[in-house]
């Protein structure tokens, strides 16, 4: 074998002078003329390979171990004990590291297999980390290919829940207007519960996804990756020729760029099918199943009610819903994990939010109180009385209605029911000590009121004789006829009547 040194100086010779012939710079080296020759067609500098040399501990069973672990295809332990019952003094780590370089790399092979038209769509995803702006953010890019006519639909999300990859198939199957009789997919958990050959099984309510849309699951076989090699390859294509090749401001602008790209990959020729995938969909698509009526909504999605306010709790935050929803309950779905979707118990979706990234927040949609109670007038009739009995406050009922623009009605209720008991300067000072605060709800009222003024006294009312007589009487064996309690009464309603009808 030629050295590197020979192969450097003849490549050199040769590009110093071209007109140098092969027998020239063998005579010129002292070496044959087909040395010259297999260094001047040798592309690549020739790799240096150090001989291997045979453990002397180990060299009188070479024949041994070959014929035990080659062609008997014995375990090397077992080999190793027969070598030692025989004389091998060497070690353990010898023994392997020799065996190691006996073994043939397995190479796999496999049969390309063409799909028919409807018969078959592969689903993947891959994770990337890319900037958005000026922050990188974690996306998942989720891609569903037909395996007969390449043509595929991109989706992301920022999340690989199993919700957000039932969505993504979803959406991809909505795109294509139908359903192909398998999906090809790998092990992962929201598909398949125990992938090993002995005790396998699918996630239920993933077979439940399956089965709403007509379309037999199916899996790659652990190590057998190229079973969907059509969805797999292309997520180097993605990252190549899409990720970093284009900026983004944000997932918005992601999302329409990734759908952009969707459209010309579905445009271009395909290296196999020597076609564009968009000319052999038209020839697959009727091929495909017809799709259901409605999107699948989960029964085991989660569940939430709403309250008084018109409000639902989710991940720290509270976010709202058509007053029509009150005190009901709703269905929720994360939507490519930014997106709330709030769905009624008809599977209608009534809300879309985009998540808090900060939590105690209150995100509200004043489209969702329109024509509500608020607006038809509780309010101004609180207000009026509240300004009746404080004129110069209304600063107060402003800064009420801005901090609980969800509930104002109750707080100005309850505090209008409290301050009847107070004096109106303990109240005055209530009100002043909010603004102090800057907290106008009806339990700080309440609380100041409490703890810092007197009750205002309520005068008795006035009991008829009559019945106050009766009351007291000392006699508790007396039994009168329910008559007698009846007259009484209705001579009471007279006296009332009467005295009202005084001038």
């Amino acid at each position: 074998m030629i050295s590197m040194e020979d192969w450097i100086t003849i490549k050199n010779l040769k590009k110093r002078n071209s007109n140098l012939g092969t027998r020239a710079i063998a005579k010129l080296l002292g070496i044959s003329r087909n040395t010259v020759k297999n260094a001047l067609n040798e592309v690549q500098a020739p790799k240096y390979e150090r001989e291997k040399e045979i453990n002397p501990d180990i060299e009188p069973y070479v024949d041994y171990i070959y014929e035990r672990f080659i062609n008997k295809h014995l375990l090397g332990s077992c080999v190793l004990d027969e070598i030692k019952s025989k004389g091998y003094k060497g070690s353990k780590s010898a023994y392997y590291r020799y065996i190691s370089n006996l073994k043939q790399p397995e190479v796999k092979t496999f049969q390309p297999y063409e799909t028919q038209p409807g018969e078959q769509a592969q689903f993947d995803w891959s994770e990337y980390t890319i900037k958005m702006g000026e922050v990188l953010t974690r996306i998942y890019i989720f891609s569903c290919i037909l395996g007969f006519s390449r043509y595929r639909v991109y989706e992301a999300s920022l999340s690989q829940t199993q919700g957000s990859v039932f969505e993504a198939i979803e959406n991809s199957l909505i795109l294509f207007g139908g359903v192909t009789e398998k999906m090809q997919t790998d092990n992962a958990k929201c598909f398949v519960k125990n992938a090993s050959n002995s005790n396998f099984k699918w996630n239920s309510r993933y077979l439940a996804f399956c089965g709403y849309y007509g379309v037999k699951p199916a899996r790659s076989l652990p190590g057998h990756p190229w079973s969907k090699g059509k969805v797999e390859r292309p997520f180097d294509y993605i990252e190549e020729h899409f990720i970093k090749t284009r900026e983004f401001s944000g997932f918005e602008d992601f999302l329409q760029k990734l759908k952009t790209f969707q459209d010309e990959v579905n445009n271009r020729i395909h290296s196999t099918t020597k076609q564009t995938p968009a000319d052999l969909f038209e020839k697959e698509k009727h091929s495909l199943t017809e799709l259901p009526k409605e999107r699948y909504v989960d029964v085991k999605e989660q569940v939430r009610k709403a309250t008084a306010d018109c409000l639902i709790s989710f991940a720290g935050s509270r976010y709202s819903v058509p007053y029509q929803f009150a005190l009901r309950e709703v269905w929720l779905r994360v939507s490519k994990g930014y997106l709330l979707e709030i769905f009624s118990s008809q599977n209608i979706m009534i809300a879309r939010h985009e998540l808090s990234l900060i939590k105690g927040k209150a995100i509200i949609n004043l489209e969702h109180y329109k024509n509500h109670h608020i607006e038809r007038g509780n309010w101004k009739r609180l207000e009026d009385m509240f300004l009746t009995s404080f004129p110069e406050e209304s600063w107060f009922l402003e800064k009420l209605k801005t901090q609980k623009r969800i509930n104002p009605i109750y707080h100005l209720t309850r505090i209008t029911e409290t301050i009847k008991f107070y004096n109106k300067d303990d109240c005055l000072r209530a009100f002043t000590a909010a603004k102090n605060y800057n907290i106008y709800t009806y339990i700080f009222i309440k609380g100041y009121l409490e703890n810092n003024s007197t009750v205002k006294q309520i005068e008795p009312k006035v009991i008829n004789p009559l019945i106050l007589k009766t009351m007291v009487s000392e006699s508790r064996d007396i039994k009168r006829p329910l008559k007698y309690y009846k007259i009484i009464m209705q001579e009471e309603v007279r006296n009332i009547i009467e005295r009202d009808k005084q001038p």
